[in-house]
Order: structure tokens, then sequence, then C-alpha cells
């Protein structure tokens, strides 16, 4: 059960609500950021207590949620949701948004070269890590806080929105500084104090599945970042650990419309981190688009032979291009088309 509080209504007032709804047997967590609160309750009441608590003083309204799920389930919020960006370019709805860049930021020339060309194929996001999760220590882990300002240089000269991976909660401050979108990575999709960290900086959320975690796992994780007010989530599906070593993990297409039948959240997928291979981004990324998925995520490098981080799954921004003009007619074959910004970001102040 969900209670939805008056928007008016007093910290004093929540405080005896969350009282009275204790007293009924009732435990409720507050959530929200004031635009409305919300108490959410794990419980399913029967309809009299429902209606016990509607007459509550500083009630809006009560959504009984019969699933598990609260926050991201479409009991609760029956049309599908948008994320927008500053920039005003929105995810979700009608529009299909493509994410591209390198993996990891590796210079100021090479973000720039990359930027440039994925901007000019097409996509409205450009994506790239300061900080890289790696399975091996020895492996390269990005620039961190340099890598950071790089991205934020960068937005500024193209005018692309940026999405980075946060790995550290003493970091998101750092990052929401200097991107548009913090991205959950699959190892920590179940980092619950980073989900609620990056969720109560109020940006934009990509949240990946894990790369073991069923569909209910993975809304879990999303519940977090809800209940602390933040609504700006996208998932994004990456591919699953299964027995079959042909790629590096296997992508369910499934997912998006499992998800989409379960929850209001846009859901977007990685067609190069699922394969691992530069070979099989392009049909998956084309079966994203057919299956009904709201984006793409897609690793791009102009000379991959020498990235420093997965290099066997990034495009050349040739082969991006090409992925570009195949992507269009695909989303012209479903009644779809690429999403567009409202505005450029344009360069700030110094």
């Amino acid at each position: 059960m969900i209670v939805v509080l008056d928007r008016d209504i007093a910290r004093a007032d929540i405080d005896r609500l969350t009282e009275d709804l204790g007293a009924a047997g009732l435990s409720a967590k507050l959530s929200g950021n004031g635009d409305p609160w919300m108490l959410v309750a794990a419980e399913q009441v029967p309809g009299r207590v429902r209606q016990w608590v509607r007459e509550l003083p500083g009630v809006s309204r009560v959504v009984d949620v019969p699933g598990k799920f609260r926050l991201s389930s479409r009991d609760f919020q029956p049309e599908s949701s948008t994320v927008t960006l500053d920039n005003g370019l929105t995810i979700g709805g009608t529009g299909f948004v493509v994410a591209a860049g390198p993996c990891a930021v590796e210079s100021a020339e090479l973000l720039s070269a990359t930027a440039d060309s994925v901007r000019a194929a097409g996509a409205e996001v450009l994506r790239g890590g300061a900080y890289k999760p790696r399975t091996s220590p020895y492996s390269f882990q990005g620039l961190g806080p340099a890598g950071a300002d790089l991205l934020d240089q960068e937005r500024k000269r193209s005018g692309l929105p940026v999405v980075t991976e946060v790995v550290d909660p003493g970091d998101v401050e750092l990052l929401a500084d200097r991107a548009d979108m913090l991205q959950v990575g699959t190892r920590n999709m179940q980092n619950f104090a980073l989900l609620s960290e990056v969720g109560r900086s109020g940006k934009p959320v990509l949240l990946k599945r894990g790369f073991a975690a069923t569909i209910e796992e993975w809304l879990f994780a999303a519940e977090y970042v809800l209940s602390t007010g933040n609504t700006q989530v996208v998932l994004c599906e990456r591919g699953i650990r299964s027995y079959d070593p042909s790629t590096r993990f296997t992508l369910d297409v499934s997912a998006v419309p499992v998800v989409k039948a379960l929850s209001h959240l846009p859901v977007i997928i990685d067609p190069s981190h699922s394969s691992g291979r530069r070979d099989l981004v392009k049909p998956l990324a084309l079966a994203a688009a057919a299956v009904g998925a709201d984006g793409l995520l897609v690793d791009v490098h102009p000379e991959s032979a020498a990235a420093l981080c997965d290099g066997d799954q990034a495009l050349s921004p040739e082969e991006f291009t090409d992925l570009m003009a195949s992507l269009r007619r695909v989303l012209a074959a479903v009644d779809r088309t690429l999403a567009r910004p409202c505005e450029p970001l344009r360069a700030r102040e110094a």
C-alpha cells in the first residue's frame, strides 16, 4: 500500500500519520522529496483499512499495489514514465535514444574525436567511464577525477549530455556535478548504499541489470533509487551469465517486454557489454529496436585495437555510422524514430 500525502503537509503531521499506521500494525517508510511525500507500507491491506487510511487528515490518495514491487510497478503508475535530461532529451515514450562513446575515458583528444563522430551519426548522449570496475585489479580502472573533468569539458564543448558510471558512494557528488546521468553498473546493482546515494543526488540514474540477477532483483534495486524520491530511473539490460561461452554474456532480449509489462520505467539495451564482440553489436542493437526497447548504450572507439578497456566490443566510428543507418530503417518499420533533444547544451561561463 502506498499512501500519497498532501503537498502542503507538515512534517509533524507526517510523523503523526506514521504513528497512526504503526498503531494499526502497518510499518510505513517515508519516501519522496516532498513533491509529494509518500508513506510506503510493505503490507497489502483489506479494503476497510484502506478506506480508514484515506480518511486520515493529510492523505491525498491511497494506492494498493498487489504485487511485490511498489514505486516501479504499473499498479502504482499505469502509464509509462519518461526520464528527461537537462538539455530536454527524453528517454522513454515514442523516441529512441542512443548513447555512444568509449567504455572508458582515456584522453581529451580521444573523447572529443569520439563525441564528434557519434554526434554526426545521430547519437544523442555521450557515454564514457571516468571510473571503471574491472574483474582484474591490474586492468585499467579509469582516470578517476581527471576523467570526470574531461567528460564535463566535453559535454560543454560538444553539446552532448553525458552518462558515466559511479562505483563508490563517495564519488556521487563529484560525478553528479560533471555528468547528466549516473550509471550504476552490473557489479553494483545490489550495492544498496550506492543506489540510495545516487537516488539522493537527484540526477537521472541508469541502472544496469546484474549479470546474475533476476528481473525481480533488478526491479527491487530500482525501488531503492525510487524510494529516495528520485523518479528519474532508466533500466539497462546488458546480458546475463549463462552456460554458453560463445559470447561474454547472453543478451536477454525477452527482458524488455517482460519488464515493460511489470514496470512503467524506460528500458534500454547494451549490445556491447552483453556480447563482448564487435560483430554482434549491430544485430543485437537492431533486435533491441524491434523488441520495444527505449534506446541503446553502445561502445565506440576510434582506435579499438589500442583501447585500454573492452576494445574487442567497441565499434569504429564508421561501423557506428552504419549501425545508425540500419537502426533508422528498423525503427521506421515499427513506427518509431530517433529521439531529438529540445536544446543543445550551451557552454557555461567559467
